[in-house]
C-alpha cells in the first residue's frame, strides 16, 4: 500500500466519521428542539387551563364579596369602590416587584431549557 492510498483511506474514513457525526448531531438537535417545544406548549396549555379556571372562580368570589360588602355598608357603590381600590393597590404592589417576578420566572425556567 502506498502512502497516497493510505492517506486516501484515512481521509475517506474521516469524511465518513464527520458525516456520521453531523447526522447524529442534526438528529440530536431536532430531538432537543422537539423536547423544548413540547415542554413550552405543555406549560402554556397548563397555564391557560389552570389560570382560566382560577380566574373564573376568583371572579365569582370577587363579585360575591363586592355584593356582600355593598349590603354590609348599605351602599353598593361604596362596596365596589373598596374592592376596586384593593385590586388597584395589589396592581401597584405587583408593578413595584416586577423585577423579582421576572427573576423568579427565569430561575424556574432556566434548568428546563439549559440542562
Amino acid at each position: 500500500m502506498t502512502i497516497f492510498e493510505s492517506i486516501n483511506n484515512n481521509s475517506t474514513k474521516a469524511v465518513e466519521l464527520g458525516e456520521a457525526y453531523l447526522k447524529s448531531s442534526h438528529e440530536y438537535y431536532k430531538l432537543k428542539i422537539f423536547e423544548q417545544m413540547t415542554i413550552s406548549l405543555s406549560l402554556i396549555m397548563k397555564m391557560i387551563l389552570i389560570g382560566g379556571l382560577l380566574f373564573v372562580g376568583f371572579l365569582f368570589l370577587v363579585i360575591s364579596g363586592t355584593i356582600a360588602l355593598g349590603y354590609l355598608l348599605d351602599n353598593m357603590a361604596l362596596g365596589c369602590l373598596i374592592v376596586g381600590s384593593v385590586f388597584a393597590l395589589f396592581g401597584i404592589i405587583a408593578y413595584m416587584f416586577r423585577h423579582l417576578i421576572s427573576k423568579k420566572v427565569i430561575q424556574i425556567m432556566s434548568p428546563k431549557f439549559f440542562n
